[in-house]
């Protein structure tokens, strides 16, 4: 299939665009800084750009089957508008060019899914990481009052651990661990097998250990 990944140059994203070269997809990876990708292949285009621009983005997505977003602040304590004005400009250019398939990345942090993530994500998250969560909250909001065909992915805290490809996902999975945590090439992997699936279209799905 033809992929565009958003937030392409992050460390989730890296994942979602390796692996999905290795699954034989044709990947055009969005990027602020595409030199943080270092993957070279006959199947990648890389496109710099800022999802602020809108043209920018109708172009990556034009002609596209998928869309994926690992978009993420800069700062996770620092609400950053030009996300949220660019998941704007995303849902805008899918309705646009008729592309309906959208898998977001999210953090189960927001909404009610917080009080099945562990103790930190339930109690202590809140109030440390309140910017990020208030930047996915609108996201989310835009994407629900969307036309397209939308799966928001609830994952925990992120780290750089290596792919195990086993793990649990649900739209009511809990944890009653202190810190819940997940690795990037874990959370990589349950996005694009979202790709061949519809169980989750139109929502929200957690991923955990």
């Amino acid at each position: 299939m033809k992929l565009v990944i958003f937030g392409a140059s992050g460390k989730t994203g890296q994942h979602l665009v390796s692996q999905a070269l290795e699954q034989g997809h044709q990947v055009i990876a969005f990027a602020r800084n595409p030199a943080k990708i270092k993957i070279e292949h006959a199947n990648l285009k890389v496109v710099q750009g800022n999802v602020s621009d809108y043209s920018a983005v109708e172009s990556a997505i034009k002609g596209q089957d998928v869309v994926l977003s690992a978009l993420g602040a800069a700062s996770p304590f620092k609400f950053d508008p030009v996300l949220v004005d660019g998941v704007d400009n995303i849902i805008k250019a899918m309705e646009a060019t008729g592309v309906s398939r959208f898998i977001y990345l999210s953090f189960i942090g927001v909404g009610e899914g917080r009080r099945d993530a562990g103790f930190v994500i339930k109690n202590i998250a809140p109030k440390i990481l309140k910017a990020e969560i208030e930047g996915h909250r609108q996201r989310e909001a835009m994407i629900e009052k969307s036309k397209l065909q939308w799966t928001i992915v609830h994952a925990p805290t992120l780290s750089n651990g290596k792919r195990k490809a086993v793990y649990r996902n649900g739209t009511n999975i809990s944890s009653k661990g202190f810190v819940v945590s997940m690795a990037r090439a874990d959370v990589a992997d349950f996005m694009l097998q979202q790709i061949h699936h519809s169980d989750y279209v139109h929502s929200r799905a957690r991923v955990m250990y």
